[in-house]
């Protein structure tokens, strides 16, 4: 009894050691963190190598390509692949891809904030049909409907143009569109909109003053989705036009990539010039990508 009480006793004063659990996860998550970090320099490296063949290749010139290896140039590098693009119209298509892109993603968004907002605020058995609508566009392949498509843009006079471009572009990009806005003003809590009411606000102005400025997010999202998918567009430009007044980027790389079949270096170029403003707009809203359609997707 005694050495169980002396026992206690040398015992009451010592601080209680807390079990070596944290150290050995640590330890344990080392080899995990080894996986990833490797697996991630690999990745780059899958991403990074095309883009740094593509640069240096449209650097050099047509025999230094043939004569040296292009992952390690020693030749003199040129910009006279460059200037060969854009002495080639370049300048034209750049413009009808800003103007289809720019004029697709705004009426995709204009009509999907107003196609959203009346499916979550004014939510009904109609509402909820169209919203059904809507999103029965993710089971039918665009190819599908090339036909049907090409019949309708000639019925409507509209072959050859940038407008006959920006229609389908835009109603094809409503679904992802609607689908994220919808998600998004679902987190809305209800009694903003109930207090609006009661306050005498209309349909238009809970759009105006609380939908919209809460949506931005989402809005910017959809919008730079919307853009870099029109941008890359090759489908529509091929089959609904046929003039170079009415060309887009992504049909001026393949045609001029049939006109110097063997001369990759100034196809690499071309390739090099219609890549850059989308490199540029993601750099820019990368971040805002990620974090939008997170919570476009998170309900």
């Amino acid at each position: 009894m005694s050495t169980l009480v002396n026992s206690r006793a040398s015992g009451a004063g010592r601080t209680p050691t807390l079990p070596a659990r944290g150290r050995r996860t640590r330890t344990g998550s080392l080899p995990g963190a080894v996986v990833t970090t490797v697996v991630a320099l690999l990745w780059l490296v899958v991403v990074a190598a095309p883009m740094y063949y593509m640069l240096v290749v449209s650097m050099l010139g047509t025999d230094a390509f043939l004569s040296s290896n292009p992952w390690f140039p020693f030749g003199d590098l040129t910009l006279a692949n460059y200037a060969a693009v854009l002495e080639s119209g370049f300048a034209r298509y750049l413009l009808n891809s800003v103007i289809v892109s720019g004029g697709a993603t705004l009426l995709a968004v204009v009509v999907s904030v107003f196609a959203a907002y009346a499916i979550v605020v004014r939510a009904g058995r109609l509402t909820g049909l169209f919203f059904q609508i809507f999103l029965i566009g993710f089971a039918v392949p665009i190819q599908a409907l090339m036909i049907p498509l090409y019949i309708e843009v000639i019925a409507l006079g509209l072959y050859d143009s940038l407008l006959g471009l920006i229609l389908p572009m835009a109603a094809f990009s409503l679904p992802i569109t609607v689908l994220i806005l919808v998600n998004f003003l679902r987190e809305v809590p209800p009694s903003l909109i109930q207090a609006m009411q009661l306050d005498g606000a209309g349909p238009v102005r809970i759009l105006r003053s609380l939908a919209v400025p809460i949506s931005m997010p989402a809005i910017a999202t959809v919008a730079i989705f919307d853009f870099i998918t029109a941008w890359n567009n090759f489908l529509f430009p091929l089959i609904l036009t046929q003039s170079p007044g009415a060309a887009t980027l992504p049909l001026a790389v393949f045609e001029f990539q049939g006109n110097r079949f063997a001369d990759v270096p100034p196809i690499m170029a071309c390739v090099a010039l219609s890549i850059l403003p989308l490199f540029a707009l993601y750099i820019v809203a990368r971040r805002q990508i990620s974090t939008a359609l997170a919570a476009g997707f998170g309900s």
